[in-house]
């Protein structure tokens, strides 16, 4: 490694540099172990050990730079593991994971979608449904699953299953979701680049080939509205954050930035400054896996189970977010660097945004009797990037805030998957119309969020708290008896936040509750508050939904870790993703139904936390054709970490305003009034 990249490298956690993807692409075009044509999946950071890094930081121990690699060597049809020295500059591990698939690269995608569209069969599918220009067609690979691999077709095969739609020309985007090519399944063979097999049921009767209108949504399609006036976030002093290479201080916030191609953003040493000790709380937090499975019964709909995740690998479907309307104010951003499959250097610019928001109301309290008030407005700073994978773009946010929270929120856009409905159908149940003969299966969005728990250390438990109602004792209600001789809730009225331990894995397994105010909480058993309370964070759900799924489904054999909305494990280097770490044509279980089932103690460990964010989706003509955001929400909020709120000492606007040129609200609106006259004047 030369010296400038070492100087540019500030920390063992740091995403690989543009110049060390080069680098470990070079070596591995050039060992012997794969083939001319093998391709490179994944070049990313090999992450140091929980205890590599732990020396580092409190012996300054050196940690070695490494690179880690996901090869598919196409002709030889396997798949390997590579890591690289980046200092010594070599191969140092090669491993061959016998029956991997690994995750579909977006050049695959744009590779398939080209064979299918040059193969003599589909295009004749599409002539007999009345299309001449094949090329207005686009096509969108899918994973193929596993179960629903035509029995024909070799397992052991990297497929994927293509579906067609139909643009108004070959020059539109997305357009073709308005009219799916109903019936035509194609199925690639990604490692030969070749079309298997095509399925065509044949084309509807002539009224229902196409559905009958077409989408628009882009700016200058629409007739947008006029009485929308510009609104600005300004902040006159920049943000309040201070960034330094990865690592980011906002007030009394403190964590490092990462990147990986799997699960995109990645948050490290997530920690506090409490009166000048740096406290930790989460070590590593990022998206782990998801799973989208839909409902209808239907032969075009059932095999769909999008694990974008690891399948897809959605920090590669990143987008770039700068000009764009996806943050506002002072922005901060952080390029994703990757590779491409022939091991080169793939930069997406800006993709991930950072920037502060206001919130509302902090808090407030009025005194009657002094007439006296204060109120604090809720600043919050905001970490987060979008993947758009094929139809469906996906946002996420991870926000700090002023009284020590932090909330994961997915924010669900894009375009709902179309499938075309019979003139006249009554398709209500397991689809809905979205538009006349467009309809749109039921489905929902699970994301599971890997959050490695450090509470002021390593040791860890973990509690279920939730409402339990006291009984009346045998006499009954009776609001003027003596609870210590008649009953301990004489009034009815009595109920406690009941506390228990979750001591093993199994224990662990657990869905939400909002009846009864279910939520956890990750304490540090070894200290207490100046209260002599454990210290500790709550895990608070916010909406979530059941997996609907039956037990013996394929879904559930596959990504099993939507079966519950919590799961708990012992740290392990080798646990990563919920789903294991080659969910691609995997036939299941991997992951942690297969890891939970050692049943683990967790009493005073190393504790992972693994939540299970649901979304339920019944699509309806007010999606169409974009769908407003939808929005999931976790909150893990302190719970006796702090001696008292840590929101006391926020100052009002007031004082933060103070000796800046700020206007009035007064003198903005003579500003307004002036502007408008003047712009009348000029008509």
């Amino acid at each position: 490694m030369s010296t400038e990249a070492k100087e540019a490298i500030d920390h063992p956690l740091d995403p690989l540099l543009p110049v060390e993807i080069e680098t470990a692409g070079e070596l591995l075009r050039e060992t012997s172990e794969f083939t001319d044509n093998a391709r490179m999946v994944k070049i990313e950071l090999n992450e140091p050990s929980k205890e590599a890094l732990n020396e580092y930081r409190e012996n300054g121990t050196e940690v070695k730079r490494e690179a880690y690699a996901v090869i598919r060597d196409s002709p030889e049809r396997k798949t390997y593991e590579a890591v690289v020295s980046l200092e010594a500059e070599e191969v140092t591990e090669v491993e061959h994971i016998d029956g991997a698939q690994p995750s579909i690269a977006i050049q695959e995608f744009i590779e398939c979608e080209q064979t299918v569209k040059e193969n003599e069969e589909w295009q004749a599918a599409l002539e007999d449904r009345g299309v001449e220009d094949t090329d207005r067609a686009m096509v969108d690979p899918f994973s193929v699953g596993y179960d629903f691999i035509p029995e024909d077709i070799n397992r052991d095969r990297r497929m994927a299953h293509g579906l067609s739609y139909l643009r108004p020309s070959e020059e539109d985007g997305d357009e073709g979701y308005a009219k799916p090519i109903h019936g035509l399944h194609a199925f690639v063979d990604l490692d030969m680049m070749e079309v298997v097999k095509i399925v065509d049921d044949g084309p509807p009767d002539e009224d229902n080939i196409f559905p009958p209108e077409e989408m628009h949504y882009r700016e200058g399609e629409v007739d947008l509205r006029d009485d929308v006036e510009p609104y600005d976030v300004v902040q006159p002093n920049g943000p309040s954050f201070d960034v330094d290479g990865h690592k980011v201080e906002w007030q009394n916030w403190e964590f490092r930035v990462g990147w990986t191609q799997r699960e995109g953003l990645v948050l490290h040493n997530i920690g506090y400054n409490d009166d000048g000790e740096f406290r930790t709380i989460l070590n590593r937090a990022s998206l782990a896996e998801m799973s989208v499975p839909y409902g209808s019964p239907d032969r075009h709909d059932r095999f769909k189970n999008a694990m974008d995740a690891g399948e897809y690998n959605i920090g590669r479907m990143a987008k770039s977010l700068e000009k764009r309307c996806d943050c506002l104010g002072y922005m901060h951003y952080f390029d994703a660097v990757m590779n491409t499959m022939d091991g080169d250097v793939n930069v997406v610019p800006n993709a991930i945004c950072m920037h502060e928001e206001d919130y509302g109301l902090l808090w407030e309290r009025s005194d009657w009797r002094t007439e006296s008030a204060e109120s604090r407005r809720n600043r919050r700073l905001v970490v987060s990037f979008i993947g758009a994978v094929g139809n469906y773009d996906y946002a996420f946010y991870w926000y700090f805030y002023q009284d020590g929270s932090i909330q994961i929120q997915v924010r669900l856009t894009g375009i709902d998957a179309t499938a075309t409905a019979a003139k006249g159908e009554d398709v209500t149940g397991y689809d809905e119309l979205l538009a006349p003969q467009l309809k749109s299966a039921i489905h929902q969005h699970f994301f599971n969020f890997r959050l490695d728990f450090d509470i002021d250390g390593t040791e860890n438990n973990i509690y279920e708290v939730e409402n339990q109602t006291v009984p009346t004792g045998p006499q009954g209600f009776s609001p003027h008896a003596d609870p210590s001789v008649d009953s301990p809730n004489p009034g009815g009225n009595a109920f406690y936040a009941d506390q228990r331990q979750l001591e093993s894995e199994q224990e662990a397994q657990r869905l939400i509750n909002p009846l009864e105010g279910r939520y956890w909480k990750v304490t540090n058993p070894n200290k207490t508050n100046k209260l002599d309370k454990e210290v500790g964070y709550r895990i608070e759900p916010r909406e979530n939904v059941k997996a609907a799924q039956t037990d013996d489904s394929s879904v559930m054999r596959r990504a099993g870790f939507i079966d519950n909305h919590l799961w708990v494990t012992p740290h392990d280097e080798d646990e990563r993703f919920p789903a294991g770490d080659y969910p691609n044509q995997a036939e299941g279980p991997q992951g942690l139904p297969v890891w939970t089932e050692q049943n683990r103690d967790l009493d005073n460990k190393d504790l992972v936390v693994w939540y299970t964010l649901g979304k339920n989706h019944v699509t309806r003509p007010e999606d169409w054709p974009v769908l407003p955001v939808q929005m999931a929400n976790l909150k893990l909020t302190p719970d006796n970490f702090f001696d008292q709120s840590e929101a006391i000492d926020v100052p009002p606007e007031h004082a933060i305003n103070a000796g800046h040129d700020i206007p009035s609200r007064d003198e903005f609106q003579d500003e307004t009034d002036e502007s408008k006259q003047g712009a009348a004047d000029d008509d």
